[in-house]
This record gives C-alpha cells, sequence and structure tokens, in this order.
C-alpha cells in the first residue's frame, strides 16, 4: 500500500506554523490556505511563490527547487482506496521575479509529471490537494523518473502514488 506520510507531516507542520505555507496563484488570484478552489478554475498549473506569507522568504535564490502536489480524497473523501493521487511534479525551481518585481519561482527543467487539473467525481465533495515543495536534491535525474520523449503521464501511473517511497528513492529531504 502506498504511504503519504510526508504529505500528513507537512499539513500538520503548517497547521502548527502558518509562516511556512508556500505561496500560490491560480490565474489572477492568490490562494489562501483552506480556501475552496471550483475545479473549473484550476486548468492551468499554478504559479508557486516562496513568500506570499507575512515572514521573509525561507527560499534561497542560489538553490533548486522541486514540487509535488497529490490529491488525498481519491476518489471520495471518505473512501480513499486510490489515493493519493500524483497531480503534479515540477523539478528545476528557481526563485526569481515576476515583471511586478516578486519573487516567484519558475521552472528550467521539463516536468516529471505533467500538471493534471482537479477532476473528482461528481457528488465526491471537497478534495484536499497539498502542494509540497523540496530543495531539489544534487544529480537528480527528472528523465529517469519521467515518461519517455517528453510524453505527457498517464492517469493510472499517478494512481496510488507511493509518494513516501518515491521521496525515499530520489533523496528528498524532510
Amino acid at each position: 500500500m502506498p504511504t503519504s506520510t510526508r504529505a500528513t507531516e507537512a499539513i500538520a507542520q503548517i497547521e502548527a506554523d502558518r509562516s511556512r505555507v508556500l505561496g500560490m496563484r491560480i490565474g489572477s488570484k492568490d490562494v489562501q490556505l483552506d480556501q475552496y478552489i471550483p475545479a473549473s478554475d484550476a486548468q492551468l498549473p499554478p504559479q508557486l511563490s516562496p513568500q506570499l506569507t507575512t515572514t521573509p522568504s525561507l527560499l534561497s535564490p542560489t538553490k533548486t527547487y522541486l514540487a509535488i502536489s497529490l490529491d488525498l480524497d481519491a476518489p471520495y473523501p471518505f473512501l480513499k482506496f486510490l489515493s493519493p493521487v500524483l497531480h503534479w511534479i515540477q523539478p528545476g525551481l528557481r526563485v526569481s521575479r515576476d515583471e511586478s518585481g516578486a519573487a516567484v519561482l519558475k521552472a528550467d527543467a521539463p516536468f516529471v509529471a505533467n500538471y493534471m487539473s482537479p477532476e473528482p467525481p461528481l457528488a465526491s465533495g471537497r478534495h484536499r490537494y497539498v502542494f509540497l515543495l523540496y530543495e531539489q536534491p544534487d544529480g537528480f535525474e527528472a528523465r529517469k523518473y519521467a515518461p519517455p520523449h517528453g510524453r505527457l503521464m498517464g492517469v493510472w501511473a499517478r494512481v496510488r502514488f507511493g509518494f513516501d517511497e518515491w521521496a525515499r528513492e530520489v533523496g528528498l529531504g524532510e
């Protein structure tokens, strides 16, 4: 059975210390922690930001980061036998500035798992989607984990994603 204890531990850390919340923008809207976002509004990958919270950024402009997004409630919050579902792995993220001068994370590498927009089944209720950011391990080879020839990752390769196991394999920190 795949595990995602890292994701649930991250949620607990955020509940204890909200300064560790990653900034996120979908379209022109800044997303707040625990905010409901209709699936129709989340069709494109979000813009991640290191400092939309009130604390100074914990991210270094000299380091590279890797973002991961998971649905913890598939297919239904009360029946999670397909969880977690992988929605995105984007390596090669670096702190840069957008047109307004705000700090954002921009990718300089192809995805491992292309962004898959939320599409929970009808009448399933709200799902918890988590976006986690890690320092990218030195020597991380995205090609090793991505579908060959730049293809998009299929749905079944994302279902019951063994996040804890994958994180150990690639050497993600805590």
